[in-house]
């Protein structure tokens, strides 16, 4: 089961108030009530995330139009799983998820985003400086 979480129906509600505000300040546009509803009740069931499967099909359209404005993959095109890497060290993700990343489904996508958003260990998570520093074998920020 992939499952959406609560800051990704966050993003996609604050997506939905730039791109269609409300007119006057109360009512909401059909895509941010339908968002809202499913937060509202992720939030009263203390949730940190919902089966993309079970979210109704207005709200996951809505959701699914924020997801497709967001980068598809974070290879950033230094992959040490073609050297026998468990995980890139470019983006993060294990040989599987670079292997199988056509076929997944956007939540699980935005699954193994949120991992490597989190450890931020991956290249693509540190400056360029670093990086060089750390092929050259010299500790970061010298």
């Amino acid at each position: 089961m992939a499952a959406i979480h609560i800051t990704d129906l966050e993003a996609a509600i604050n997506f939905w108030r730039a791109r269609r505000p409300s007119p006057d300040g109360v009512a909401l546009p059909a895509e941010l009530r339908a968002l809202a509803e499913v937060y509202a009740s992720m939030v009263f069931r203390r949730e940190e995330q919902a089966d993309e499967h079970a979210f109704p099909a207005d709200a996951y359209a809505a959701w699914k139009t924020w997801y497709d404005t967001t980068p598809d993959t974070p290879c950033i095109a230094i992959c040490s799983t073609s050297q026998g890497d468990e995980y890139c060290k470019g983006c993060g993700r294990s040989f599987g998820e670079v292997q199988h990343w056509p076929a997944m489904s956007p939540a699980r996508k935005r699954e193994v985003w949120r991992r490597i958003t989190t450890q931020s260990d991956a290249w693509r998570f540190n400056r360029y400086r670093e990086r060089a520093a750390e092929m050259r074998g010299e500790p970061a920020g010298s």
